[in-house]
């Protein structure tokens, strides 16, 4: 993409229409390569040992639920499963906020543009032009959203807007916010407003979650939060799962090529990328488990809340004294194989991933349909004992869809179109235990990553398809009885247990979590997903 510093007019008569200043310094659709030049120059980065940029996002290292609002109004009021996520913002309040935020774009006189894409699919493709505070929150811009040709610049039509400014603090006293920092999504004005956080997060998972309720709405599309890859007799995967459990790692195949790692929908036809980047998790980084991200930290790649050794600029991937939450976020060309545009046909598997520190789900298990979408609005993993303070024992996490903070529909209304789509094409649904075997968290051993390797990859080359399965006495889900490269003493996680009492009452446990969790949803599936729960009583 060229990089010019002189923005066409119509781009200039957008910004004047929306109130920002005539007399503003507009850095329009910049290189990343001026973007980094432009941020050390100004002391906002380094560059590491690799020539990537290295910032630090200041307070905020990470999302803040509470503090992300949609505006309620005739598009969302009866649309919206108003809840804890999905936290309701009155539309005069918005305005009169967004009105402020522009106000102090013109007292800084100097603002940065990108115009952008998001959906790779060209029927449902929206052009989304942000407005940063920082030249490299626009380098985030660049990596993570479509990027336009030039060709696609002359005619580009911004059907929606980002304006983010990380220092412009809320008055909740004034605006309605929670506190200071704010994350707002107007649906009437085709708006997200971002203040008082630079994690730059906030503006990829805002427009995830506009497209999580227009998807579904407008299109009948199935938005999903996971990771796809296709092989090369174009079999396409989906990877679910919370973080930690092994979404990013296992779709990085070297002999499967990426669809993207994060954000995606499911048409007619196929699957295909809300997103142009990826934003990987560097914690534990380690170039032999996961080489391409490991090596697309380089020049254009933005890095966040990371730690140099000392007296150096090499990364510590291990220092978690910012953040567990360290970053790196990098075009989808950064990874070599991956598939660009990044548009493939119909899943033939998907997996959900989990990590089970509690030691009770099956390493690979088969399930129905209707199992298959009660555990999609179930979205379990579980922490275990130091990721978060005051967690000594294992801890039962559930996030509807696995992204329940960015899903504003009822979780029923996406798990009605998994269901069809698996009901139609006959996909086979996998659930994968990243987790604990032979007993929880402090007692037992994590699966091995070769281990699950392997059983994903018996799973997609068919191998499972020939051998004899058995059912889960609670939960329900078929469990092979071998499978190629796995020990088969592994495979039924009761059999790994030297107390299998005690496994019995842990599995017992689990379920009644499961079920408790489920109450919330209840009114919003039918019947035969809840016929999908798992056994309390014998």
């Amino acid at each position: 993409m060229i990089a010019t510093l002189i923005q066409p007019q119509q781009v200039s008569e957008h910004l004047h229409s929306l109130g920002f200043s005539k007399n503003l310094d507009v850095q329009y659709q910049l290189s990343p390569e001026i973007l980094t030049e432009q941020t050390l120059v100004s002391g906002e980065g380094v560059l590491n040992d690799t020539g990537a940029l290295c910032v630090n996002t200041g307070k905020f290292t990470g999302r803040s639920p509470q503090d992300k609002f949609i505006v309620k109004d005739a598009i969302t009021e009866h649309t919206i499963d108003w809840n804890n996520f999905n936290i309701p913002f009155e539309a005069a309040k918005f305005n009169a906020l967004k009105q402020d935020l522009i106000q102090y774009f013109n007292s800084k006189g100097k603002l940065w543009v990108r115009d952008a894409y998001a959906c790779a699919h060209n029927d449902y493709r929206i052009g989304v032009r942000v407005i940063n505070e920082n030249s490299w929150s626009n380098l985030f811009a660049y990596n993570m959203f479509i990027r336009p040709t030039e060709q696609d610049l002359t005619n580009f039509e911004p059907e929606w807007l980002i304006i983010q400014a990380p220092s412009f603090l809320a008055n909740p006293e004034k605006h309605g916010t929670r506190q200071a920092n704010f994350a707002i999504i107007s649906f009437t004005d085709k708006t997200i407003i971002i203040g008082g956080t630079a994690y730059t997060g906030e503006m990829k998972k805002g427009i995830f979650t506009v497209l999580n309720f227009l998807m579904p709405q407008q299109h009948n599309v199935l938005s999903m939060h996971c990771s796809a890859n296709v092989g090369e007799n174009n079999d396409v995967a989906l990877f679910f799962g919370l973080s930690g459990t092994g979404k990013t790692t296992l779709s990085a195949d070297a002999c499967r090529k990426l669809i993207g790692d994060d954000e995606h929908g499911w048409n007619d036809t196929g699957v295909f990328n809300f997103e142009g980047g990826c934003y990987a998790k560097c914690i534990d980084l380690d170039e032999k488990k996961e080489p391409e991200i490991y090596h697309a930290i380089r020049p254009g790649a933005l890095v966040e809340n990371v730690v140099f050794y000392p007296n150096t600029k090499a990364i510590n991937f291990s220092d978690k004294s910012i953040t567990e939450n360290t970053r790196v976020s990098y075009p989808l060309h950064f990874i070599s194989n991956a598939l660009i545009p990044s548009v493939a046909g119909i899943p033939q598997n998907i997996f959900f991933l989990t990590c089970d520190a509690y030691g009770v789900l099956p390493p690979i298990s088969k399930l129905t349909t209707e199992q298959a979408m009660y555990q999609f609005i179930s979205g379990y993993t579980a922490k275990v004992a130091g990721t978060e303070e005051g967690v000594t024992e294992p801890k039962a996490t559930f996030s509807a869809c696995f992204g329940a903070p960015f899903m504003p529909l009822h979780p029923g209304k996406y798990a009605a179109l998994l269901g069809e789509k698996i009901k139609k094409h006959q996909v086979q649904v996998w659930m994968v235990n990243t987790g604990w075997t032979g007993g929880p968290y402090g007692i037992g051993k994590r699966i091995s990553l070769a281990y699950t390797r392997a059983m994903v990859c018996a799973a997609l080359n068919g191998k499972l398809a020939e051998v004899e399965f058995e059912k889960h006495s609670t939960f329900g889900m078929l469990i092979p009885k071998n499978c190629p490269g796995v020990p088969v003493n592994i495979l039924h996680p009761r059999y790994t247990w030297s107390d299998r009492i005690a496994y019995d009452k842990a599995a017992l446990e689990l379920a009644n979590l499961f079920n408790k969790n489920f109450e919330k949803y209840k009114q919003g599936v039918s019947a035969d997903i809840l016929m999908a729960a798992p056994k309390t009583t014998a």
